[in-house]
């Protein structure tokens, strides 16, 4: 039996589906990873060091035992914020604010470019991109700017819209009319326009 210590924490896609656009941009699912839910409520998936790691392993950004520190989460939520900045902009068609394009231009400058050059005393020399343990979260970061990048400059970019259910703020790539992140959001925003039809004062 699961004792209340071993009870997993709730995490956003625990809590609602993942929204239209997430498996093909993991991008969206990051800013996706905090959430506001109706009656003041929110949930943030990378809360916590153990929640980041958590979040990062079950995306394929990090492996289970990388061991994150509050210093790696506070980065990866500062990300999340500028990308969701920039997310905002293409979406209203507004320019976008400089320090969020800086934000994810220095996430990018954290992947390594080219295959480096090794030598082993046994079979001589190699090339091989590095991949100790503490570049983990430097190529976390830049793959998830890469991704946010690929997603604002590319053709799917003209599809992204913000969830039209309040309080949702989650973004999604947008099919034919469809404006909600989930078919929850969707029966919440219908029920509030009835709502607002039914108690609309009449005209004189």
């Amino acid at each position: 039996m699961r004792t209340m210590s071993e009870t997993p924490t709730p995490t956003a896609e625990s809590v609602l589906p993942p929204a239209p656009g997430e498996e093909e941009y993991v991008a969206l699912a990051f800013v996706n990873s905090a959430v506001a839910l109706p009656g003041g409520h929110s949930m943030d998936g990378l809360n916590t060091p153990e929640a980041t790691n958590r979040w990062l392993t079950d995306h394929g950004l990090a492996p289970a035992d990388a061991g994150v520190q509050e210093m790696c989460a506070a980065q990866l939520r500062s990300l999340r914020e500028h990308i969701g900045s920039l997310c905002a902009a293409r979406v209203a068609g507004l320019p976008a604010l400089p320090m969020a394009v800086s934000a994810v231009n220095d996430a990018l400058s954290k992947a390594p470019t080219a295959a480096l050059l090794y030598w082993d005393e046994k079979n001589g020399p190699y090339r091989a991109a590095p991949c100790p343990t503490d570049q983990i979260l430097g190529r976390a970061l830049a793959a998830l700017a890469a991704n946010a990048a690929d997603l604002l400059t590319g053709p799917d970019g003209e599809r992204l819209t913000r969830c039209g259910s309040t309080p949702c703020r989650r973004y999604l790539l947008r099919h034919g009319r469809r404006h909600w992140c989930s078919t929850r959001c969707g029966d919440r925003a219908r029920a509030a326009r009835a709502y607002a039809r039914r108690t609309r004062p009449e005209a004189d």
